[in-house]
């Protein structure tokens, strides 16, 4: 297995600049002077345009944030054109006080800072526009879309390095209905030395790697549940784990994010990313402690299609399988061992709005999987399209006991 890429605290690999901000000694960095994290204290003359800076740019960034999610949970090809306009509002805002929070002359100490949420801003603004572009698509502007929902994972992994400076930024990376938990921002706040974000030979071009965030007040030598996390087609496990990042720290799971060694997994071949899953999977477990009774293995479109095929192999280390989106045929139970499907926790989630894989795949797959003795639970979501619903994310982590 490759050397880590990135630890805790240290610079992201796909950018300049991804690193921890530094802390001026008077420790005004860590302190964030909205009414909801506090007034900080000890500001000198010379820092007050910066922190000024800082109050105008974080909040609007995080609510254009909180708007391209609830856009991107409503991409559809026949709604395409109403998740623009919704958007030019807070980008606007977010334009504006990105002027002023780079032309201020900034403290030597906040320069990384600066670094740091300058690029969260313009990355979260790319998406906007890309997403605007899109709509000139020749096939109504769905690819296009796609293309600039990529943008957002980048800009959190630009972003989060902030949350051990700035609490709201530290609240935002919870899930919404936790983000006023005292108890876990305070632990969160009180980092162990080598958790947080780890990337293993997985920049953006590479395959075949993976990311890791480990949560930051996991004890050494305390098990904790792991959730692997498989991307979609084309996609990037880099990316995919921002998509459960926020639920994962906020209930202290270890997630880890593979990439596949294709474009896509191996569905053809199932023992190529099989084989690449068990060894990431014993990685992981050798650095960080695992419980070895909650392993969840999930995934998105061909990611939960592989979720099925590895996961119901009969040497497949997982307790729970999550697949969303996925493709299914009964088929795949006759490669499967009855005792390794017999009491079997899967839980399924599917858009009835599907174009990719029609929601009658799901049902089949939960009618298929009930019969052969899994213990299914299968959520149907009218409103949900070919996306990945990170509202739900919470609703899975439940069932697995989390």
């Amino acid at each position: 297995m490759t050397q880590d890429t990135d630890t805790a605290g240290a610079a992201p690999q796909d950018g300049p600049g991804r690193r921890q901000p530094q802390e001026p000694a008077d420790g005004t960095a860590s302190a964030d002077r909205s009414a909801s994290a506090g007034e900080p204290e000890g500001v000198t003359a010379a820092e007050e345009p910066a922190l000024d800076a800082i109050v105008a740019l974080v909040p609007r960034l995080l609510t254009l944030l909180d708007a391209l999610e609830a856009a991107g949970r409503r991409l559809h090809p026949p709604q395409l054109p109403g998740l623009v306009a919704p958007l030019a509002a807070p980008a606007e805002a977010l334009r504006v006080a990105l002027t002023t929070f780079e032309s201020v002359d900034w403290p030597a100490p906040l320069h990384a800072f600066r670094t740091q949420a300058s690029e969260a801003a313009h990355l979260t603004l790319r998406a906007c526009d890309g997403l605007a572009e899109a709509m000139d698509g020749a096939d109504g502007g769905l690819r296009g879309a796609y293309r600039a929902f990529r943008q957002v994972p980048r800009a959190l992994e630009a972003l989060y390095p902030l949350a051990a400076a700035l609490p709201a930024v530290s609240r935002w990376f919870l899930e919404p209905a936790r983000r006023d938990h005292a108890d876990r921002l305070a632990c969160l706040a009180a980092p162990i030395a080598g958790n947080g974000v780890h990337h293993v030979a997985n920049e953006t071009r590479d395959r075949g790697g993976f990311s890791v965030y480990v949560p930051e007040d996991l004890m050494p030598g305390q098990p904790a549940p792991l959730v692997m996390a498989l991307h979609g087609g084309a996609g990037h496990g880099r990316l995919f784990l921002w998509s459960w990042l926020r639920a994962a720290r906020s209930r202290g799971v270890i997630l880890v994010a593979p990439t596949s060694t294709g474009d896509t997994w191996s569905l053809m071949e199932p023992e190529v990313d099989g084989a690449h899953l068990a060894e990431v999977l014993a990685a992981v477990a050798r650095r960080w402690p695992v419980d070895p009774a909650r392993r969840l293995l999930a995934g998105m479109s061909d990611g939960g299609t592989f979720t099925l095929l590895s996961g119901l192999q009969d040497d497949s280390p997982f307790t729970h399988l999550a697949p969303f989106a996925a493709s299914f045929h009964p088929l795949l139970l006759t490669m499967a061992a009855p005792e390794r499907v017999r009491g079997l926790p899967v839980h399924l989630v599917h858009g009835a709005l599907d174009w990719m894989f029609p929601v009658t795949v799901a049902q089949t797959a939960d009618r298929a999987l009930r019969m052969a003795g899994a213990a299914v639970t299968y959520r149907e979501v009218a409103d949900l399209s070919h996306v990945f619903p990170t509202d739900l994310v919470p609703e899975v982590l439940d069932w697995f006991g989390t």
